[in-house]
């Protein structure tokens, strides 16, 4: 079995797999998005306080992290304040599934936590310095949700006498950082030099768009945040590969295939 299913995976994918290990089946991927999925219909079933106090007590907001609660790095990416729509759901994964056939489940996996991790960590140093004692947030207004088609946390400052530490507290869940993360390090391994060149560009261009608009919440800082932290680590998974095939020309080595 082992011989034949590198045989039934596109050169497209196998192409770009680690070295030394054929492209997988995405299984993490699937399992991780049914999870969050399951995860969120569940919750939803919960009482309105009960449910906010479970998603607050899991997000990566600045009251979290300033206690130590490191553990909310890894938590927040497996609960989302809704169900994932479908066109969401379906796009998370095609990428996620799309990078673990292509890099293997391990370097998928890495480049996800790396880019929501990272992405959460920038986003929790710059919002720790606006959320001062006495000093309202930047992002007065600004809807805390993560996920895509997710409804926005209802904040104390909608009506426009925020309390200082709302963005603090804010419930800030879900798998968009590791998605962009992913999107970008795809875009960044393109084979092609012009296709690659489009994509990373395109993408970001999308990034930094809501950045710059005046309504922008620091959910979108950590998506511009998370792509390029993806696009870094796929110019570095591309480079090294390069490397190393221009390694195995000049010895004349050629890269085994594990059965």
């Amino acid at each position: 079995m082992a011989r034949i299913l590198p045989a039934a995976v596109p050169r497209a994918l196998r192409t770009t797999a680690p070295r030394g290990r054929p492209a997988a089946v995405p299984w993490a991927a699937s399992l991780y998005v049914g999870a969050v999925q399951l995860g969120a219909y569940a919750t939803a079933r919960l009482p309105g306080r009960r449910r906010t106090e479970l998603l607050r007590t899991h997000s990566t907001n600045v009251d979290n992290l300033r206690a130590g609660r490191w553990q909310t790095l890894a938590t927040s990416a497996v609960f989302v304040e809704e169900p994932l729509p479908v066109p969401y759901g379906a796009a998370l994964l095609a990428a996620l599934g799309t990078a673990e056939a292509r890099w293997g489940t391990w370097r998928a996996a890495g480049v996800f936590a790396a880019g929501h991790a990272g992405a959460s960590l920038l986003v929790y140093g710059a919002l720790r310095r606006r959320t001062r004692e006495g000093t309202p947030s930047a992002t007065t207004g600004a809807s805390p949700a993560r996920a895509a088609g997710a409804s926005p946390a209802r904040a104390a400052g909608e009506t426009g006498a925020q309390a200082p530490d709302t963005t603090a507290r804010a419930i800030d869940v879900g798998a968009s950082y590791g998605f962009n993360a992913t999107v970008g390090a795809l875009a960044a391994t393109v084979p092609h030099h012009g296709a690659r060149a489009a994509a990373t560009t395109g993408l970001l261009a999308l990034g930094i768009r809501p950045v710059l608009r005046r309504g922008r919440t620091f959910t979108d800082v950590g998506h511009l945040a998370a792509l390029v932290i993806g696009v870094a680590l796929g110019t570095g998974m591309r480079v090294g590969t390069g490397m190393r095939a221009g390694t195995e020309g000049r010895t004349g080595a050629s890269p085994q295939v594990r059965a």
